[in-house]
């Protein structure tokens, strides 16, 4: 698990994070899932209403993970969900599950394919606070997938090659990533 990401005591999503974490996690998804919750409920990343589950899922996560918190259910930034504009809903949640490891991985996946419709990188668009964090939440929900991932591709970027690679289609221009005008578009750093 990664280290406390920088965040000074008055700020408001460090606050709401402390008060998410005040009782033990059962899974070390739960420590991931406090710092998305943390930046969801203060607006922040691009999860809509229910943080992009159903609302089964969403009332089974406050349950599960944290039963004591006043958790809301419609998005505070205001951000709807429009999964009609993502016609490959289904062949990402599809890659997710079939690598899939931890018992939890099920809502993670449906995090993950609702953060893709964010425009920024995907640990922003979750609310994670790092990319490191959203690597040690991939290595542990999805390792095979993750270590696939072997020249540090920016993560949404990677998840998406994956498809096109599962389907046999070859976007890119050149034959080799390195060669490619691009390079820093898919790789380099993110923060």
């Amino acid at each position: 698990m990664s280290a406390l990401p920088q965040r000074r005591a008055e700020d408001p999503v460090f606050g709401v994070y402390q008060d998410l974490t005040t009782r033990p996690l059962p899974t070390p998804n739960g420590e991931w899932l406090a710092y998305m919750l943390a930046s969801w409920w203060q607006g922040k990343g691009a999860l809509p209403d229910y943080f992009g589950l159903s609302a089964g899922q969403f009332k089974h996560l406050k349950q599960h993970y944290f039963p004591d918190a006043a958790l809301p259910e419609q998005a505070p930034s205001g951000i709807p969900v429009d999964f009609s504009r993502m016609l490959e809903k289904d062949d990402l949640v599809g890659l997710l599950a079939h690598y899939a490891v931890a018992e939890d991985s099920g809502i993670i996946t449906d995090i993950i394919v609702a953060a893709c419709l964010g425009s920024d990188h995907l640990w922003q668009d979750m609310g994670l606070w790092n990319r490191a964090q959203l690597s040690a939440l991939l290595q542990y929900n999805f390792p095979d997938l993750a270590a696939k991932n072997t020249k540090d591709m920016k993560w949404k970027k990677f998840l998406y090659k994956q498809l096109c690679e599962s389907e046999g289609l070859y976007l890119c221009r050149v034959p080799s990533c390195d060669l490619c005008i691009d390079y820093s578009k898919c790789y380099g750093n993110e923060n």
